[in-house]
């Protein structure tokens, strides 16, 4: 999955930039997230409006 936005990760400096590769997605119980892995930030959870299928 890739990020369909530019988004700032909340208590980081890190910014993941548009089509970043998302990597190691697990489903939550909310169906409107998932937890997630991306190349500078471990355990992160991203809402599905943001990602799209590669």
């Amino acid at each position: 999955m890739t990020l369909i936005k530019d988004l700032k990760v909340k208590g980081s400096s890190v910014v993941l930039k548009r089509r970043t590769l998302i990597k190691n997605i697990r489903l939550t119980d909310d169906p409107a997230e998932i937890d997630c892995r991306a190349e500078k930030v471990k355990g992160l959870v991203l809402r599905t409006e943001f990602v799209r299928k590669a």
